[in-house]
């Protein structure tokens, strides 16, 4: 079974509640009916106004029936959600009105919805750059407790079944945070882990990523990591993780041997924690099409609830499977 039918099998078993707060775009009405119709959903709500996603289901002929409609200011929940919502911001002095016109923004009423419960996960982006639906679901959601910072990862699934888990592996993060420091690093590598539980079903092995291998380099960039994984393993002392290793040490049994002797981690790496954006986009791209690859995500973790975000050159089909794998984020 692969990464995507483990996912959805899984998702219907779970009959979790979704918000699309992007509820007029046009992809994003065609997949909530698509999620309804595989079952892969207990319920689905757009957010938006009623009549222009009406609009958009006749131009594509789709039936909304048994999928929840609403207009954040008319809806039964917008009062709460004002008054939920000054609350949770009186720290940054935000007012009623301010409160008011924050809470009309599709984003952050699909937050509010995620994080009072009346829907169990939100995706979003498709309609919207990555900054706005990560502002909405920091200012709202917040992260999980005992971290301070959101990251990203992939899912790769390569055909060769010797790498990884079966084939399948955990990069993080490839999406999110440019340049962490060594105290964002170690939260990366630690949300890198719950994620290989909860999306690959199995114990991480997590590498730590540098082009130096337990010290063949001098560098500050060297320094960050090792200093990442002390952190790391002052926080979760049983997590199996180890650094900092170049990416063949971390994957290749003999070379792991060679270069970093009595690590538990070289060579038997599911989940790769590379040291900044650069290195992360680009080494899933370079896998994704070299090692033809299936790049599933990115996917959003160490917030609270579940949250993920979209490509907006996404397809019907990624909303829908990104949907059903973030309804089984943490489940």
């Amino acid at each position: 079974m692969t990464f995507e039918q483990r996912m959805k099998a899984k998702a219907r078993e779970l009959k979790g509640s979704l918000v699309l707060p992007e509820g007029n775009e046009p992809r994003t009405v065609e997949a909530a009916r698509k999620l309804l119709d595989e079952k892969l959903v207990g319920a689905v709500t757009l957010v938006g106004a009623e009549e222009e996603i009406a609009g958009v289901a006749s131009s594509k002929g789709l039936d909304l029936s048994g999928v929840t409609i609403l207009e954040p200011q008319q809806s039964k929940q917008w009062k709460e959600y004002v008054e939920r919502y000054v609350e949770l911001r009186k720290h940054k002095g935000v007012t009623q009105k301010q409160a008011e016109e924050e809470m009309a923004d599709p984003l952050r009423f699909g937050a509010m919805m995620v994080r009072t419960g009346s829907a169990d996960a939100m995706v979003a982006g498709a309609d919207n750059p990555t900054a706005n639906v990560l502002r909405a679901a920091i200012a709202i959601i917040g992260t999980a407790e005992g971290a301070k910072y959101a990251s990203s990862c992939f899912v790769m699934q390569v055909p060769d079944k010797r790498w990884g888990s079966d084939g399948s592996m955990i990069f993080s993060d490839c999406a999110t945070i440019p340049d962490p420091n060594s105290e964002q690093l170690a939260e990366i590598a630690l949300a890198a882990a719950l994620s290989c539980r909860s999306f690959l079903q199995v114990e991480p092995i997590v590498a730590m990523l540098s082009f130096s291998t337990k010290g063949s380099a001098n560098h500050p960039d060297v320094d960050k990591v090792t200093q990442a994984l002390e952190i790391v393993k002052e926080r979760n002392p049983k997590l199996l993780i180890d650094g900092e290793l170049q990416a063949d040490a971390a994957l290749v049994s003999s070379v792991g041997e060679k270069k970093a002797p009595g690590s538990s981690v070289a060579g038997k790496a599911n989940v790769l924690v590379f040291p900044d954006l650069g290195a992360g986009n680009i080494g899933y791209k370079l896998v994704q099409r070299l090692a033809n690859a299936e790049a599933f995500g990115p996917f959003l973790q160490g917030f609270a609830k579940p949250v993920s975000d979209l490509s907006r050159g996404c397809s019907v089909e990624e909303i829908v499977t990104t949907s059903a794998v973030t309804l089984c984020q943490g489940a």
